[in-house]
């Protein structure tokens, strides 16, 4: 378990860019097609836009999304689509794994098994988290039954307490199958939650973050505002 601590949000965004740009391009370098799992929120968002398509070939990297919102294709909403404006689209990114939208020909339950019987045998290279006020990760929130899910990768949730309520959500089995785990938390509305997902003690139930681990390594990428009570662990 490693955390940096950047000054600010703008640092955070483009230490996150940097790295994976790192990342991918020392991989190829070895021969190897990266894989990883994108996230959705701000700090992603400013991430992705800080990335340098010249940097690597992201047209050889499979992408996944942790959660999505069940909503239609092409929605504003979508991870996928928030991912494809701020870099995907950009960078020429051709192998995009995405949960299929709801346009009334699947349900959530047929789209999350759709999904999952996308996700690679081998290991994911690094799997990308934000995390909530409330300490939860994907679509994966505090106290829901889905925490404790070990039979399916992928799962339908229709009560998010976030909206939309309808999503399709990695499972920890599905998130932590990957070499390493990298969350992006910015914000002292945060900090809290950082604190509780780093402590000695606690569950994952109060604190969803606390599930999630690579099998190599698990980074955490947070600015001062949300480190600032890590000193009163």
């Amino acid at each position: 378990m490693t955390v940096e601590v950047l000054p600010d949000a703008d640092a955070l965004a483009q230490a996150i860019a940097e790295r994976l740009t790192t990342l991918v391009a020392g991989s190829q370098a070895q021969g190897h097609k990266p894989r990883i799992v994108l996230t959705g929120g701000t700090i992603a968002a400013a991430a992705y836009e800080r990335i340098d398509a010249d940097a690597a070939d992201w047209s050889d990297v499979e992408f996944w999304f942790g959660d999505e919102r069940f909503v239609p294709e092409g929605h504003a909403d979508r991870n996928d689509q928030q991912a494809r404006d701020a870099f995907l689209d950009r960078v020429s990114a051709t192998s995009v794994h995405s949960v299929v939208g709801n346009d009334c020909s699947l349900s959530a339950a047929e789209a999350a098994d759709r999904y999952a019987a996308t996700l690679p045998e081998d290991p994911f290279d690094v799997v990308l988290l934000g995390m909530g006020p409330d300490g939860h990760v994907a679509s994966l929130f505090p106290h829901h039954i889905a925490l404790h899910e070990v039979d399916r990768d992928c799962v339908e949730l229709f009560d998010s307490p976030k909206p939309p309520p309808v999503r399709v959500s990695l499972t920890f089995p599905a998130l932590n199958h990957t070499e390493s785990v990298w969350f992006l938390v910015a914000g002292e509305e945060k900090a809290d939650a950082v604190a509780r997902a780093l402590a000695d003690d606690g569950s994952i139930d109060e604190t969803p973050a606390r599930g999630a681990r690579g099998l190599q390594r698990t980074l955490w990428f947070v600015d001062e505002a949300a480190a600032s009570k890590l000193d009163e662990r």
